[in-house]
C-alpha cells in the first residue's frame, strides 16, 4: 500500500480548498458547495494532512493562505477549469447525435459543405462527421450513415434514392470571358481547357473529347490543356481565370448565380449524362432521429438543385439496381 502522503489527492478536499482560497471565507464556501462548515474544516484539515504542510493560516474573523497555500492555488484553479470545461462538454455530447456522410472528395467541397449551414440552422443539436475520399468507404464502418455517390443507374446500390443528374457545360470566369469571348464551341480552340487527369471509368464521361464529339466534332486541339486530380481543382482555376473548366452544373449552380462563373454557349453548350448522384442508406441504421433528419434535408436539397437543372420533378425518388449488377469500381 502506497504511503499516505503518496497517494493521489481525492477531489472533494480539493474543491473546498479552492472555494475557501477563492472566498477567503469557510463559511462561504460551504454555502457554495452545499456543505455544512465543519464539512468543510474536515476536508480543509484532510487535505493538509494529505500533503503535510498547513494550506491556510486561520483567525477570529480572517483565512489566509500560507505560502504553501498559495502555490496550491496557482497550480490547481486551471486544473479545475479545464476539468469542469470537459465535463461540461461531456455533458453536452450526450444529448447530441452525430451522423457520418461519406462521399467523394468534389461533391464534397463544391455541394454538400457550402449548404450545410443550412442545416446546422435547423438542426443546432445534430453533428455531422463527414469522410471525402474517392476511394469508397468500408460500408461496414459503425461511424457512417450514408453515402453520397456518382454513378450510372444500373449501378446504384439497392434503395439507393437518386438526387439529380448529370449536366455539363463549359465555364469560364468573366474576365478571361472579357479578354477572349467565347461565343461559339470553336471558339474554344484558342482558349486554355482545364481537364480532369483521373483513369477512373466514371471520368472517361467527363472528359472534354466526350463534349467535344457532341457540340464540335471539328475543333481540333485547344490552345492547351491543364490536367487537374480533381473536379474542385478544375473549378478554382477557372475561378482564377487559369481556362475554361467543363463544369458539372449541378456543383456550380451558386457560382453561376452569383456571376462567379458564366456559361458562354448556355444551352447549346450542355451535355446531358446517363450518370447520376445517388444517396446510399444502411437499412439497419435508418432509427435514428438525427439520420431520418439528414434524409429529409438531403433530399430537400437535391430538389432544389434538380430545380436548377431544369429536371422534372418525377425524376425523384427510389431508383434500385439488382445487387448482383453492383459494381463498386463504377462508383464515386
Amino acid at each position: 500500500m502506497n504511503h499516505p502522503r503518496q497517494r493521489p489527492l481525492a477531489i472533494g478536499p480539493l474543491r473546498a480548498f479552492e472555494a475557501v482560497a477563492r472566498l477567503s471565507s469557510f463559511r462561504g464556501a460551504a454555502d457554495e458547495l452545499h456543505l455544512t462548515q465543519p464539512a468543510i474544516s474536515r476536508q480543509i484539515r484532510s487535505l493538509e494532512e494529505e500533503i503535510g504542510t498547513p494550506l491556510f493560516t486561520r483567525g477570529t474573523r480572517h483565512v489566509a493562505l500560507t505560502g504553501a497555500g498559495a502555490t496550491l492555488r496557482r497550480t490547481l484553479e486551471p486544473l479545475l477549469v479545464q476539468l469542469d470545461t470537459t465535463v461540461r462538454q461531456l455533458r453536452q455530447q450526450r444529448h447530441r447525435q452525430p451522423v457520418g456522410l461519406t462521399t467523394f472528395a468534389s461533391f464534397a467541397s463544391l455541394w454538400l459543405l457550402p449548404r450545410l449551414h443550412s442545416f446546422q440552422d435547423l438542426h443546432p443539436g445534430i453533428d455531422i462527421r463527414i469522410s471525402a475520399s474517392d476511394h469508397l468507404a468500408d460500408l461496414d464502418d459503425p461511424e457512417l450513415d450514408r453515402a453520397l455517390r456518382y454513378c450510372r443507374p444500373e449501378m446504384a446500390p439497392p434503395g439507393s434514392t437518386r438526387l439529380f443528374g448529370e449536366l455539363l457545360t463549359p465555364v469560364a470566369s468573366p474576365s478571361l470571358l472579357a479578354r477572349l469571348p467565347i461565343r461559339r464551341a470553336a471558339d474554344l480552340a484558342r482558349h486554355v481547357l482545364l481537364e480532369e487527369d483521373d483513369a477512373r471509368p466514371n471520368a472517361a464521361a467527363l472528359s472534354w473529347r466526350v463534349w467535344q464529339r457532341e457540340h464540335a466534332p471539328a475543333m481540333g486541339e485547344p490552345k492547351a490543356w491543364i490536367y487537374l486530380n480533381y473536379t474542385y481543382q478544375q473549378i478554382q482555376a477557372a475561378l482564377a481565370g487559369q481556362g475554361v473548366a467543363l463544369a458539372r452544373v449541378a456543383l456550380v449552380t451558386e457560382a453561376l448565380a452569383r456571376g462567379e462563373l458564366v456559361e458562354p454557349l448556355g444551352d447549346a453548350g450542355r451535355l446531358r449524362l446517363r450518370h447520376a448522384y445517388w444517396l446510399v442508406r444502411w437499412p439497419d441504421r435508418d432509427d435514428r432521429p438525427g439520420v431520418a433528419a439528414v434524409d429529409a434535408w438531403l433530399l430537400e436539397q437535391a430538389a432544389a438543385t434538380r430545380a436548377a437543372l431544369g429536371e422534372p420533378i418525377a425524376e425523384d425518388g427510389v431508383q434500385s439496381a439488382d445487387s448482383s449488377a453492383v459494381s463498386t469500381r463504377s462508383m464515386r
